[in-house]
């Protein structure tokens, strides 16, 4: 889990607008986030299955997202996962 000044300093860095905290850019970056935290968490618990499906499961919605940015705006697309540091 992200603690709640974490996730308020993230939704800050990539918000849109003062009080955006769902576009697909915020979600993005949380998720992304998460996925950092739990790939260093399964550096220590390598058998850690259940974990690794929860794991897939977000990679799988950031993807998702990831491609709907794409297609609404190639510019946020790799503003976005040049800011993130995301491979293509």
């Amino acid at each position: 889990m992200l603690s709640s000044e974490t996730r308020v300093a993230i939704v800050k860095k990539h918000q849109t607008h003062g009080t955006d905290t769902g576009s697909a850019e915020v979600q993005i970056a949380l998720m992304t986030e998460r996925i950092n935290t739990l790939t260093e968490h399964f550096k220590l618990h390598k058998k850690d299955f259940a974990g690794r499906r929860g794991l897939l499961a977000i990679v799988s919605r950031r993807r998702s997202l990831l491609d709907y940015v794409r297609r609404e705006s190639e510019e946020r697309y790799a503003k976005l996962i040049a800011a993130l540091n995301i491979r293509k």
